[in-house]
């Protein structure tokens, strides 16, 4: 076998073993004829595509190969042979004709899984409707890569919906910005929308808006002349551009800033930008905001914000926060002291609900800070931390103990004794941790409240989390009470709701609706009396209230009449 055979074998090896579901008939056929079969499978399907159904030889050996996961199936059911396996498909298209659009789809790109949800309702043809082929072959013609053009259909379907004179209306509009064809398909890809445009021969005010930022960019400050001559070096460029508008920047107003700051899209990954730009977002900080201290600030990209442990006093230190602040802080939150990572920052801060005020430090000026921060090597050492560390590494379970340490340091909490005790209480791995946290936080509850809350009742986190929304709905809108009283009583989301919570809270409400309790009994004071006291209590309040009690609201596991 010389090498070009094994190349190719080679590359469909790879792609065979990527698939999770071969149609059965096919993988029958031996592995090293599949190259030849999907050879001949797309030979076969070009002069079906061209010479039967009269697409363009062009565009129907674009269909043909990049439709694997359709003409797979297609061929699944013909019998294989070395000498006419062509023929044998030729055949069975001639007596099974396929839907078009289903290997349309996949060839420009769009996921085999996607294909089927987009498929026209009653068409199998192009004849019936060729609206969709028309456009695609418009775009390839000036240009535009086919197996890319599924990125222009799922984000602007009213493309492919636009005559092929309309869309070389937009495009030659595009260039005349002063951009040829391979800047102005870079430009489409990354920003389908500028191909919507308005009528024939109109671009959108937002359209307008964004070519001229770009036009501003590439040409008047030449950051054009510094990009590749080519389709994918264009649309990565334009691409990192994007992450600006997208954060909220708005249309005609950045181009000078991206033009003086070129390098930032020149030297850094988009990896890069989207990791800084996702961990500012932790701060809950207007989007926006975070592209201008980008964009303002690029060598920001270039800090260590991951890695690097910091002291939490420190850092407040470190940002200008007062000694008065400070002491108050080491007062309300002493669980987030202590050591953890730059990389939980975000949330630290959170915790502490000093989130905001950081942010503004780091736009107002101080984007140096993060990075100029050093721990010293004894600062902030908690020796019952340290103790209780080591303890887990000697542990039947360390692996599983970690995980649960890392989420709480990951929501804020440091590396400190009162961390530990949480610790021990909260059960579950720490991915089941996180999500039971983010739950909570779904249904409103503050970040710094729901870390103070885990502080006092780390139960909380023990249950799932249908089961503490129900107990959420119940308090607020049975009872009437805003989340805020759970900062009074935390420990009212451990109790169970259906044994305790809604037998005892309605059967109150009865006596007082009743006239027969004249004292207003905290939520507390009802939920977690121990059972005796609240037996004993309900004789002291009427002679008859424990009958009541036992006869129509007290819990029975066989009476579902109290259940929801």
């Amino acid at each position: 076998m010389n090498f070009f055979p094994k190349l190719i074998f080679s590359h469909f090896s790879r792609h065979f073993a990527t698939l999770s579901k071969l149609p059965n008939n096919f993988t029958k056929i031996p592995s090293k004829y599949r190259p030849q079969a999907i050879r001949d499978a797309q030979q076969a399907l070009t002069d079906y595509l061209h010479c039967t159904r009269y697409i363009p030889f062009v565009y129907a050996e674009h269909i043909a190969k990049n439709s694997f996961f359709s003409l797979s199936s297609l061929i699944s059911g013909i019998n294989f042979s070395t000498t006419s396996f062509n023929r044998n498909v030729l055949r069975f298209l001639r007596y099974h004709p396929i839907n078009e659009y289903e290997f349309f789809f996949e060839s420009i790109g769009i996921d085999y899984e996607e294909v089927g949800g987009l498929l026209p309702s009653k068409k199998f043809f192009f004849s019936e409707d060729e609206t969709v082929l028309e456009a695609a072959c418009a775009l390839s013609g000036f240009g535009f890569p086919w197996n890319k053009l599924g990125k222009l259909y799922k984000e602007e379907i009213l493309i492919f919906k636009a005559s092929s004179k309309e869309l070389k209306a937009r495009l030659f509009k595009i260039k005349e910005c002063g951009f040829s064809n391979i800047p102005v398909i870079g430009i489409c890809l990354a920003f389908p929308y500028v191909l919507r445009g308005g009528g024939v021969n109109e671009l959108g005010g937002e359209i307008v808006a964004l070519l001229n930022d770009l036009k501003r960019v590439f040409l008047d400050f030449d950051l054009g002349n510094h990009v590749e001559d080519n389709v994918d070096a264009w649309y990565e460029i334009c691409r990192k551009i994007r992450v600006f508008y997208d954060l909220g920047c708005e249309k005609g107003k950045i181009g000078e800033l991206i033009g003086r700051n070129k390098n930032l899209f020149l030297q850094y990954p988009e990896e890069v930008l989207v990791s800084k730009i996702e961990y500012f977002s932790r701060f809950l900080v207007p989007k926006e905001d975070i592209g201008m201290l980008i964009l303002r600030n690029p060598e920001i990209l270039d800090s260590d914000l991951e890695t690097p442990m910091i002291s939490v006093m420190g850092m407040l230190k470190h940002f200008g926060l007062s000694v008065e602040k400070r002491d108050s802080v080491a007062k309300e939150y002493p669980y987030v002291l202590g050591r953890n990572k730059m990389t939980n920052l975000p949330n630290v801060m959170r915790a502490l609900n000093l989130h905001e005020w950081l942010f503004d430090r780091i736009k107002n000026g101080n984007h140096q800070l993060p990075a100029n921060y050093t721990l010293n090597n004894d600062e902030d050492l908690d020796k019952g931390f340290r103790d209780s560390f080591e303890k887990i590494q000697f542990s039947r379970t360390p692996v599983h103990t970690m995980e649960k340490l890392m989420f709480l340091h990951r929501v804020g909490f440091g590396e400190n004794s009162l961390t530990m005790k949480v610790l021990a209480h909260v059960h579950g791995t720490g991915s089941e941790l996180q999500e039971r946290f983010d739950s909570l936080l779904g249904l409103g509850f503050e970040f710094s409240k729901l870390c103070r809350i885990v502080h006092m009742t780390p139960k909380v986190l023990n249950q799932h989390p249908e089961t503490v929304e129900r107990k959420v709905n119940f308090l607020c809108h049975e009872m009437g009470v805003s989340l805020d009283y759970l900062d009074i009583f935390p420990a009212f989301l451990c109790f169970n709701l259906e044994k305790r919570i809604k037998p005892r809270y309605r059967f109150h409400k009865w006596l007082t609706e009743n006239g027969l309790c004249t004292r207003n009994y905290s939520i507390a004071s009802i939920v977690a009396t121990g059972e005796k006291s609240f037996i004993a209590r309900l004789g002291r309040i009427h002679p008859d209230a424990l009958n009541k009690w036992f006869e129509n609201f007290s819990y029975k596991e066989s009476d579902n009449s109290i259940q929801d």
